[in-house]
């Protein structure tokens, strides 16, 4: 047995517009049958009480009640009346109520089938009464004879059949269902266009159908770590997920704003207006490094865009980690190349019998890295940047650079807070020293006089920490101090200019500064200062 498939939303409205078409005119038209039929009635009584008290105030009918014969007189006149107004009778008679006049003459001379008393009391009354005629709407007057001092004389009786009240109300009917019957057909015409349309827009599916996919929608929105934004015609947010909130730094009422109004980075908006879709683009916001995708597209007139972004700030830190390392590598093996020509040299001054000369070569060079190794480790008790120093050092030295930390730099073990992630702080120290490397290493590349030197101070106090790193290279012009930070800018060749932005985020993730100071000629200095959870403790 099939199981019957669901009456579609777009069917199930088709079909309630109808039925509510459908009992809404039905409902006017027994309204409008009754209303018609009572004001019919009404205006039946209206009209056969002008005839009658028009004929009982006539004088000619006064005369001819005081005549020998007042049918042959009054016959005439009664049916040229009924004529000229319409009703469906005008009996005069008698206070007996002997009929002097009648529609059919053979029922002259008959008595009156209906109530005359109210009438010889002097007063026009209405009622409906079944005579000869059928059932009929009547209203019964007084005729007064004026030369007999008012005294009433005869009668007069005007009448509409309430078949004739009937057929009038058919007719009516008959055109009120004629109008029903196209306001139906029109009604429901509209709603079938309009339903059509709404079948269209919700592709044949049923309530249930459409309230599950609205479920699935917002659990899939809440659910997808990545950021997904929907953009109208006008460029404005119409959808956001989490995911998207927080990597571009939203509040929850950014639906409805304008992506001009949102105060991202310039190059981000560029890319969010674009018209043109855009791939894989690496855009840098406040604090993270993101990767942007749109799409556009169009549904008839309207224009909009789907835009994905997906966090690459962890990658951007791995990346930058893994440069460090190898870096690292690469000292090593350089090391490891100094220290077997080293080992040669040693090996040879004691083959050439001249023992003191390789236990002075061999101590000199152990003093001297040792002494690096030592003023590192003893001022800067985290491993993680002690490392990274060493690990630079050696770099600086490959490149005929001298590294050197300052006297004064100080930073005990347990002093950085939690929330200063590892991380953050070889990106931030890694990418400084880098740069200051690549500056003084120029100038030694260039023939200067000076010797190339970077100096690092590091020291945690006063509550805060504060990193230094000063260069011996070219300098950096002041006013392109505060475009250094923009993702592309750089001195060096096209494709760089990455790693003083990413400097510049981790920095305001852990809510620090980040100073330049130097001239150009003077080489430049960075200055670093982030807050620390507490104060350093005294000694």
């Amino acid at each position: 047995m099939r199981i019957p498939h669901p009456r579609s939303l777009a069917g199930q409205l088709f079909a309630m517009q109808v039925v509510l078409v459908a009992a809404l005119v039905a409902g006017c038209a027994v309204f409008a049958y009754i209303t018609d039929r009572d004001q019919a009635t009404v205006a039946a009584r209206s009209q056969a009480t002008a005839a009658a008290a028009a004929v009982a105030d006539s004088p000619s009918v006064a005369d001819a009640v005081r005549s020998d014969d007042p049918s042959a007189r009054l016959q005439p006149y009664a049916e040229k009346v009924r004529r000229d107004t319409g009703v469906t009778f005008v009996t005069i008679m008698n206070p007996r109520g002997i009929r002097w006049t009648h529609p059919d003459p053979d029922r002259i001379g008959e008595r009156y089938l209906g109530h005359i008393e109210p009438a010889l009391r002097g007063r026009i009354f209405p009622e409906t009464y079944t005579g000869t005629l059928g059932a009929s709407v009547r209203v019964i007057a007084p005729v007064r004879d004026q030369r007999a001092g008012g005294r009433i004389t005869a009668l007069v009786s005007a009448g509409i059949t309430v078949e004739t009240i009937s057929a009038q109300v058919r007719r009516q009917l008959l055109a009120l269902l004629a109008v029903a019957a196209g306001a139906l057909a029109a009604g429901g015409l509209c709603a079938y266009v309009i339903n059509a349309r709404l079948r269209r827009h919700t592709h044949g599916m049923n309530a249930t159908e459409l309230s599950r996919m609205h479920d699935y929608h917002e659990a899939a929105l809440h659910a997808v770590r990545e950021g997904l934004l929907m953009l109208d015609g006008q460029r404005r947010i119409a959808l956001i997920n989490d995911g998207g909130r927080e990597l571009l730094g939203l509040s929850e009422n950014a639906v409805g704003a304008y992506v001009s109004e949102l105060g991202l980075p310039s190059p981000l908006t560029g890319a969010l207006l674009a018209a043109e879709p855009r791939v894989d683009e690496l855009h840098l916001t406040a604090e993270r490094v993101v990767v942007v995708n749109t799409s556009p597209v169009s549904s008839g007139e309207q224009r909009g865009t789907v835009v994905t972004l997906r966090d690459h700030t962890e990658l951007q830190a791995l990346s930058g980690e893994l440069d460090s390392v190898r870096g690292f590598a690469e000292a090593l093996r350089s090391q490891a190349h100094e220290a077997a020509n080293r080992l040669h040299a040693v090996v040879s001054l004691i083959e050439l019998g001249r023992e003191d000369e390789a236990v002075e070569f061999a101590t000199a060079e152990l003093e001297l890295a040792q002494a690096l190794t030592d003023q590192v480790v003893a001022a800067v008790a985290e491993p993680v940047l002690a490392a990274l120093l060493l690990g630079k050092a050696a770099q600086a030295s490959e490149r005929g650079v001298e590294l050197v930390l300052t006297p004064d730099s100080r930073i005990d073990d347990g002093l950085l807070p939690p929330g200063l992630a590892a991380r953050d702080l070889v990106t931030i120290v890694g990418n400084l020293v880098d740069n200051a490397i690549d500056a003084a290493a120029e100038g030694v590349g260039s023939g200067a006089a000076r010797s190339a030197r970077v100096t690092v101070a590091v020291r945690a106090d006063d509550g805060e920490l504060t990193l230094h790193i000063a260069d011996t290279g070219a300098g950096l012009d002041p006013a392109a101090t505060e475009d250094a930070f923009r993702r592309g800018w750089s001195t060096k060749s096209t494709g760089r200019g990455l790693g003083l932005a990413l400097v510049q985020q981790a920095v305001r993730r852990n809510a620090g500064t980040v100073d330049v100071a130097g001239a150009p000629g003077s080489g430049a200095e960075f200055t670093v200062r982030l807050p620390l959870a507490t104060a350093a403790p005294t000694s």
